[in-house]
């Protein structure tokens, strides 16, 4: 494990899984899944509890979600209608987006939580979208849930092998963010 990591967790101890996981999931690009598997690691090795590195994610997560949902909600629109352009988001696209979500929205924010970048993002999108805060909140706190066990108990269970734990967790969120993005270009594919 990077000494970075180490020195990080001797000075904020779960402090740093909790602000890792809410800083990455309120849409921040910070290495919250490489704090949460660091914590497991270092509970493989009795030097942190996984209980509470597995609790400081979900906390983190939960929380640092209903804060990307609040900005998506409160300014997410508004910056996508007017800068969206830049990045090819056309009013259209942003219609389609939103009905997007409404068909798919809690799906789309549990497995979000799986995948590389959409994790950043998802909540944002979410908000944006308009998506009902209580539908939001149920499949977030699941996802969250879910998310911070797989994880956490991978890097506790492979806590003798950091490069093996960051090289499989790193090709996972690569190989669904690829999935999510070949089924959504099959889907627009086909629509066309």
């Amino acid at each position: 494990m990077p000494e970075w990591i180490l020195q990080i967790f001797e000075q904020y101890g779960y402090w740093a899984v909790f602000l890792g996981v809410m800083l990455e999931n309120a849409g921040l690009p910070v290495p919250g899944e490489t704090m949460l598997l660091a914590g497991a690691v270092l509970a493989h090795f009795d030097r942190l509890r996984l209980l509470w590195v597995i609790l400081a994610a979900v906390a983190g997560a939960i929380l640092g979600d209903n804060m990307g949902f609040l900005i998506g909600r409160w300014g997410g629109r508004t910056l996508a209608v007017r800068h969206g352009w830049k990045v090819g988001l056309t009013e259209p696209r942003l219609a389609k987006f939103e009905a997007f979500f409404e068909r798919h929205g809690p799906k789309t924010v549990f497995i979000a939580r799986f995948v590389t970048g959409l994790r950043v993002f998802g909540a944002l999108l979410a908000g944006t979208s308009r998506l009902p805060w209580l539908t939001f909140s149920f499949y977030n706190a699941a996802g969250a849930v879910v998310w911070s066990v797989v994880i956490g108990a991978a890097g506790y269970l492979l806590g003798h092998s950091w490069e093996s734990i960051e090289r499989w967790v790193g090709r996972g969120g690569t190989a669904a963010l690829a999935a999510v993005v070949i089924v959504g270009l099959w889907l627009w594919f086909r629509r066309k």
